[in-house]
Order: C-alpha cells, then sequence, then structure tokens
C-alpha cells in the first residue's frame, strides 16, 4: 500500500510538472522550498511565539551506554505548536516533498526507492546513521 502511495504521488507530480521540468529548475525550486520551511519554524517562535527555543549545550553524563544517549538530547524546542503555525508548515513540507519528488522524477529516480534504501541505511546503521 505505501509503494502505491509514493508510486501514485510521483505520477501525479510528473504529470503537473511543466514549468519546473528542468534540473535546475527542481534543485532551486527545491532549495526555496527548504528555505520556506525554515522560515515558517522560525515564525513559530519569532512571530506567533506559540514554541520557543531554548538552545544549551547537550550534556550526556560520563560512561552512558550509546544506547542510552537519546534519553539525555534535548530537541531544544518548548511548547505546541498552534493549528495556524502547524498548517503553515505542513503545507511547506508538503512543498518541498513535491520538489524533491520533481527532481526524482526529472533525473529518473523513483522515490519509494529512495526512502527504502535510506530505510536499509538507518536500520542498518542506527544510530550511527548520522554521526
Amino acid at each position: 500500500m505505501k509503494d502505491l502511495l509514493c508510486d501514485e504521488f510521483q505520477q501525479t507530480v510528473g504529470e503537473s510538472l511543466f514549468r519546473h521540468k528542468s534540473v535546475l529548475d527542481g534543485l532551486t525550486k527545491l532549495q526555496e522550498s527548504a528555505a520556506r520551511v525554515s522560515r515558517a519554524v522560525s515564525k513559530a517562535v519569532t512571530t506567533c511565539g506559540c514554541v520557543q527555543l531554548v538552545a544549551r549545550q547537550q550534556r550526556i553524563p560520563e560512561g552512558v551506554a550509546l544506547a542510552d544517549i537519546g534519553q539525555y538530547l534535548e530537541s531544544h524546542l518548548q511548547g505546541s505548536l498552534c493549528e495556524q503555525c502547524r498548517e503553515v508548515i505542513e503545507t511547506e513540507a508538503g512543498s518541498t516533498l513535491f520538489y524533491l519528488t520533481a527532481l526524482l522524477d526529472t533525473m529518473d529516480l523513483n522515490l519509494y526507492d529512495c526512502v527504502i534504501k535510506e530505510h536499509q541505511r538507518v536500520s542498518l546503521l542506527g544510530r550511527f546513521h548520522c554521526l
């Protein structure tokens, strides 16, 4: 079912591409869209105030097992997104998914295959995936 959703989404995106078929258009639109996600999160903090960033150095006690480090790490985010901010961020994230999928489609890559391969890497490497 999930692979059908990814494939169907990619097909719909591919069919709707008129102006952004160029790989250069796709790259720049993806980058612009990702920046809009960052801007929406920033506005939730600075304009709306529904969430706050309280950043400080991550403190991990000595001798903690690697498997337990996650319980000591903080997101630096306090509060909850209001409905309006949540909707804006979801919309901007959706646009980012659209442009990522459009770029993949332009390059004859499959979104579902990319998701599966990344899932395998994350599953295999676990906590070491992002080091």
